[in-house]
């Protein structure tokens, strides 16, 4: 065994366990890691942003199941990165972020750059720890892939001292994780099935990280067998093809009023890997923690989420992906009959995604249809957080798995870079991301990274010149007093150019899918710009209703 720098043992190390692809950018703190990257074989994609570049390796790990990667400097690098830390944390993903670090004998002096990232990370990341020893780079970083992944998956931080990386070792290298045969058994799908099958008005309902295209055919084969009505948790839409028949909707944010209801009317509920929130409870109000009045069969990976916030009645820990290819391949045994039950939860769901005119020229939730009608059947959405996202949760169809990446923790600016990592996964799929005006400032200097590395994705930007999310809540509460929630924007579609991209602005709605053809044909980086009447706040809510309602109820 050769002596090699820390760079070069790092390095090694994350081609034993598989890594393709790590996003980054650079700095002078972990050169000996940029120095092992060279000529490795592993793609690094320099991004233009920490907080872009980790939300790509969030969106990477997502699509591929696989711990994300993503090197950050020490100091605003790694405070900049945090936001990706984040969303990994709330979304359940398997991440691990790299930092460079000072020079560990200059530790509690406040050198140039220095943060106690065990500290500073501690609430956000499943593990965050500093390796000082160079010959125990192979003995961490096996650890950080083993936690990344094990039970609830998460972010993992490992600080890098630039003197450790630099220093050379001799030190054998680690074997991949290995990987876990499924082990769900016979008795605990006869349980599942057992307590399903008293069940009068049943609800499936799934959510979670680490799916699959097969989970999410193996699910909808589920339902049909058992004709089961399924619903999603917040952003997981992608769960089982939307447009499927025994889809019923997604437990979100404005979530379907008549979903709501079935929510509560349901006597039985199949969780199967989500954390079953409060968004997906209305807050804990539509099913309660203390006195749920249904069954609940919770299936998590995580033991430890078992009971933590409502008591299964049937629990245990298993991943969703085992557990449903299993149930998938079961035949269903006699129960009530539940046609009417399953056809009236998607009658619903037909009822809500049926376009309510907004106001204005360009009117969102057509251009959605228009989407949903006409994507390939492998496209993929991602979008970020602001109001227009009200209009794709509602209105857009999202395919099966992977079809839609949206951060369950709320990050604005997220759906950019995830539409990059998407892209470059699967170059040949027509990704779409969709961003309101301020949703899209956070990241878009990332068009810079989509045209570096050919990333074409079409990003629809929906301009109301606000923060529409905040002046929602503002208008309910604090009606016709308008503060800080007005926004200056640029000429999108000639920004969009200046990078080198294609760009145009909709004026209305009819002109879309002719501007949305040229986007997708030329082969670029795409915004469209949608100019959208402020007076659509909401989808069904007027700014003018919000208002009046908030003072009649004042």
């Amino acid at each position: 065994m050769a002596d090699r720098h820390g760079g070069q043992i790092l390095v090694d190390q994350l081609k034993i366990q598989g890594v393709r692809r790590v996003f980054s950018v650079p700095g002078e703190s972990f050169l000996a890691a940029l120095d092992g990257l060279h000529d490795s074989g592993i793609e690094n994609i320099v991004c233009r942003h920490e907080g872009g570049a980790t939300m790509m390796a969030e969106a990477h790990a997502k699509l591929t199941g696989q711990p994300g990667v993503v090197f950050v400097t020490r100091g605003p690098g790694a405070t900049n990165g945090s936001a990706g830390i984040h969303i990994a944390r709330q979304d359940s993903t398997p991440l691990i972020m790299f930092v460079g670090q000072i020079d560990n004998n200059h530790r509690d002096r406040e050198a140039f750059q220095e943060v106690n990232y065990r500290e500073f990370f501690k609430p956000i990341a499943k593990w965050a720890a500093e390796v000082d020893q160079t010959d125990r780079l192979p003995e961490y970083i096996s650890r950080a892939f083993h936690l990344a992944q094990s039970g609830r998956p998460g972010p993992v931080v490992l600080a890098l001292p630039e003197n450790m990386l630099s220093a050379r070792a001799d030190v054998p290298d680690i074997p991949a994780v290995a990987p876990q045969p499924p082990f769900v058994c016979s008795d605990q799908l006869d349980a599942i099935l057992g307590m399903l099958c008293g069940a009068k008005r049943p609800l499936v309902i799934a959510g979670g990280s680490v799916w699959s295209h097969d989970t999410s055919l193996d699910l909808a084969k589920f339902a049909e067998n058992f004709d089961l009505p399924v619903c999603a948790t917040f952003r997981r839409q992608d769960r089982i093809d939307n447009r499927h028949s025994h889809y019923a909707g997604d437990l979100g944010v404005g979530m379907n009023p008549a979903l709501e209801q079935r929510l509560r009317d349901a006597d039985c509920l199949l969780i199967i890997g989500a954390r079953f929130g409060d968004i997906a409870t209305g807050g804990y109000e539509i099913v309660k923690p203390g006195a749920p009045g249904k069954t609940i069969i919770h299936i998590h990976p995580d033991p430890d989420e078992l009971g933590r916030v409502f008591r299964p009645d049937l629990g245990f820990a298993a991943p969703a992906v085992d557990v449903i290819a299993k149930l998938a391949r079961r035949d269903a045994p006699e129960h009530p009959d539940w046609t009417g039950w399953t056809r009236a939860a998607r009658a619903d769901y037909a009822a809500w995604v049926t376009p309510k005119a907004s106001p204005g020229a360009v009117q969102l939730e057509a251009v959605m249809k228009h989407l949903s009608d006409t994507l390939p059947d492998d496209a993929i959405a991602t979008n970020g957080a602001g109001n227009y996202a009200a209009w794709v949760h509602r209105y857009f169809r999202a395919r099966g798995f992977p079809g839609h990446l949206a951060p369950t923790s709320g990050s604005m600016g997220y759906g950019f870079p995830a539409a990059i990592a998407a892209k470059l996964e699967h170059p040949d799929r027509t990704v779409v991301c969709f961003a309101g005006d301020g949703c899209f400032q956070m990241t878009l200097n990332e068009m810079s990274t989509a045209r570096q590395y050919g990333a074409a994705v079409v990003t629809i930007v929906a301009n109301n010149g606000r923060y529409g999310t905040i002046r929602m809540h503002q208008e309910r509460h604090y009606p016709g007093r308008v503060s800080g929630t007005d926004l200056f924007n640029p000429d999108y579609a000639a920004l969009a150019r200046a990078y080198g991209g294609h760009g145009e602005r909709v004026d209305r709605t009819e002109d879309f899918a002719a501007a949305f053809d040229r986007a997708v044909a030329s082969g670029l980086p795409a915004v469209i710009e949608l100019t959208l009447d402020p007076e659509a706040l909401s989808p069904g809510m007027t700014l003018s209703e919000t208002r009046a309602k908030a003072e009649k109820n004042a």
